[in-house]
């Protein structure tokens, strides 16, 4: 039987383009389609009702589902008796009608679907680095590896957050219990693979958790450098080192950055009798802050003590400091600096057996001997190479009696020097000086060698001037960064600094060289030198002469040390004379030093007493 040919219309397509194209057809889908629209326009109201009657009857059928047999009878006369209310209510029933198509057009509206989970940049982000972790992470033969080559980096990765820009910012992290978190070399490996795939330039802080067999990295945001000196607000025996991050300390003081007023964490630092940290090691390169930490710990200090100062590198850093009230002396000198840490030295002995004496009465300690006396040595390593070559006495021998026993006579020692001469500082420098800071550039290593610790964080890209780390004993390492604290004698100084640093400095007691001195003494008495009224710090940087003391049992002039008491403690007086000395001294039972010249008459100098020695 012959197959019958179709229908000319079926079998050529261009009659149906043709009627596909037509302009009644094309008119016709346009009006339906503008038909369809304004009808969703004015049903939207009753779609969405619905919509939300649909979830809400759903939302019904499911909790009735999923309440236990035995408790759906009351469930059920609660709900009839609830329906008995509103009935029995005025205009319940509209009431309820309106409450429902309200709850069924507020579920039924259109939410924005909530984008969850990181983007796809993010998750290749993820992926390589959890790629990255996994020769470090994995062992052979783990049967469950949760870290593998193409594995699940979801179930490794437990929290983890991107910044605006697409960077890490935080990620918590599980590792396998086999792996040895408790040995450094592990954690180096680690922190550094995660420091080289979150993206360098910025500073981390790695934490460990050993017992949960987690790490968190966290973005730490850059520490201020706009805080310059200034009055902070802190008790008897603080000192601001700088400022470090809000979640290391649990303290903040209010400080003036820029033109604002804002609390800021400070690293504190606690001296005292009750100190376990009593003096204070620093080091450094060259320009990174170590000589503007001292210059602010000086100004600080000044508020309730004496200061006296070695400028081991005769740079001049300290002058704002000479002829002030509360300043012992500059020295930048040799000899004046054997002779000023050898009264010093003095000075901490006699206290100690005034301050045995007192306790043995049964009365108070003197009050000179309570007020707080600091010694700050920047570079005495570079004076300790200059006595070698000239044959005399370290200096920093006599900063052995202030680091031991300090702490019970309120001495406080504060030094600082650099990297390069850091194996030229004493024994006792090292072993006493539990508070320690590091400023500028420097490897884990070194700051493990100085701290005791590695930091946990990592190091910035760019350095500024007073950015390191400090630790406090045995507590963390800390983040720091030392507020700005210029010479404002320096020409380089800007306008504002170097005002902030003058306000601070105390008043002036010594007048200029070659100033003629306002009260000139006279007479054939003793002069007591430990006087206040007038006292002021010598100069003795090119003469080799020890300042004279503000406290009440001061220093003797010219760098004399005071002789023995007389409990017996006596001292040879050849050998108890400090180098440059040029007076006689003698020590009376109340415990006032005084110094007599020739003929009984003393002879002021630069506005000071200096005391020659008497001839016979």
């Amino acid at each position: 039987m012959a197959r019958r040919p179709l229908p000319r219309i079926l079998t050529h397509s261009a009659p149906l383009a043709r009627m596909a194209h037509s302009a009644p057809l094309a008119r016709g889908r346009e009006l339906a389609r503008t038909a369809a629209d304004s009808a969703s326009d004015v049903f939207h109201p009753l779609i969405t009702i619905g919509r939300g009657l649909r979830r809400l009857g759903a939302a019904g059928r499911g909790r009735w589902a999923e309440t236990p047999k035995d408790q759906r009878g009351p469930l059920a006369f609660f709900v009839g008796a609830c329906g008995l209310v509103v009935w029995l209510v005025p205009y319940g029933p509209l009431l309820a009608l309106i409450a429902v198509m309200g709850a069924g057009a507020w579920a039924g509206r259109e939410r924005t679907p909530v984008v969850t989970g990181p983007s796809e940049a993010e998750t290749e982000r993820l992926r390589a680095l959890y790629e990255a972790l996994v020769p470090y992470l994995s062992a052979e033969g783990d049967p469950s590896p949760l870290y593998a080559h193409g594995g699940d980096w979801a179930a490794a990765f437990a929290e983890y957050a991107f910044d605006d820009d697409g960077r890490l910012e935080r990620l918590q992290l599980k590792y396998p219990a086999y792996f040895t978190d408790g040995e450094d070399r592990s954690r180096v490996r680690i922190e550094q693979v995660l420091y080289a795939k979150a993206g360098r330039g910025r500073e981390y802080r790695f934490t460990w958790d050993e017992l949960a067999n987690q790490l968190t990295l966290t973005v730490l945001d850059p520490l201020p450098t706009d805080i310059a000196a200034q009055r902070f607000v802190t008790a008897p025996g603080e000192t601001v080192l700088g400022f470090t991050d809000p979640d290391s300390v649990q303290r903040t003081l209010p400080v003036t950055g820029g033109e604002e007023t804002r609390d800021a964490p400070p690293a504190v630092w606690r001296t005292g009798q009750r100190s376990t940290e009593p003096h204070l090691l620093v080091l450094g390169q060259p320009g990174t802050g170590t000589t503007t930490l001292l210059r602010s710990i000086a100004l600080q200090a000044l508020q309730h003590g004496d200061v006296l100062v070695i400028d081991g590198g005769g740079t001049g850093e300290y002058g704002c400091l000479a002829g002030r009230g509360g300043v012992l002396g500059v020295e930048s000198g040799l000899a004046g600096a054997l002779a000023t840490l050898e009264w010093a030295s003095h000075e901490t002995e006699r206290r100690l057996i005034a301050g045995n004496r007192a306790r043995q009465a049964g009365t108070a300690a003197p009050d000179d001997t309570r007020r707080p006396l600091w010694i700050i040595a920047d570079r005495p390593t570079a004076l300790s190479h200059i006595a070698v070559a000239e044959g005399l006495d370290d200096p920093q021998q006599w900063l052995q009696m202030p680091l031991r026993h300090g702490r019970a006579a309120a001495v406080t020692v504060v030094v600082a020097d650099q990297f390069e001469t850091a194996e030229l500082l004493s024994d006792p420098v090292r072993a006493h000086t539990k508070a320690r800071v590091v400023l500028g550039p420097a490897t884990a290593e070194e700051v493990r060698a100085v701290l005791g610790a590695p930091p946990h964080t990592t190091p910035p890209a760019q350095v500024p001037p007073g950015r390191g780390y400090a630790r406090l004993g045995g507590a963390p390492v800390l983040r720091l960064q030392v507020p700005a604290t210029p010479d404002p004698l320096d020409d380089a100084t800007g306008q504002a600094h170097r005002e902030a640093v003058l306000a601070l400095l105390p008043e002036r007691t010594v007048p200029a060289d070659g100033a003629a001195p306002t009260e000139p003494v006279t007479g054939g008495t003793a002069v007591d030198v430990g006087k206040r009224a007038g006292a002021g710090a010598v100069e003795a940087g090119a003469s080799g002469r020890a300042p004279v003391s503000e406290a009440d049992d001061g220093p003797t002039a010219a760098g004399a040390a005071p002789d023995a008491e007389e409990s017996g403690a006596a001292a040879d007086p050849s050998t108890a004379e400090p180098v440059g000395a040029s007076a006689r001294v003698r020590t009376d039972k109340g415990g006032e030093s005084r110094v007599l010249t020739k003929g009984g008459e003393p002879r002021v100098i630069k506005g000071t007493v200096e005391a020659v020695r008497a001839e016979g």
